[in-house]
């Protein structure tokens, strides 16, 4: 997913950039407002999965407190490494869906010039 997307912007950034006429725009825009609403999917979907991750990390380390088995603290070094990894995708996620929405605004941008060469 994180070289889908950073090939996604990157493709979309030389686009715009080469974006002639308010058609490709608008094609353009189609497009982009689709990954939106997808990736805002995929962020929603990661954060409910790290935050089950988070819970489960929470019961594993009180149920070591109160039972100092040392085979939980096996579970729980292993849950941590897990939840690192998801809260980096998710923070990357995050900003991803960030720059998307800055995109979408010079689109707006760009649509509104269009207009006003238009008339």
């Amino acid at each position: 997913m994180t070289e889908y997307l950073k090939k996604y912007m990157l493709q979309t950034e030389r686009r715009l950039g080469e974006c002639a006429d308010r058609r490709e725009l608008e094609a353009i825009f189609a497009e982009h407002l689709d990954k939106i609403a997808f990736m805002q999917h995929e962020r929603l979907v990661h954060f409910l999965v790290t935050m089950m991750f988070a819970i489960v990390l929470s019961i594993f380390i009180c149920t070591f407190l109160f039972c100092e088995n040392p085979a939980l603290l096996l579970l729980v070094a292993i849950i941590i490494v897990l939840l690192a990894f998801y809260i980096k995708h998710y923070y990357f996620l995050e900003n991803t869906v960030q720059k998307m929405y800055v995109i979408y605004d010079e689109m707006l941008e760009m649509r509104r010039k269009f207009e006003e060469k238009k008339q």
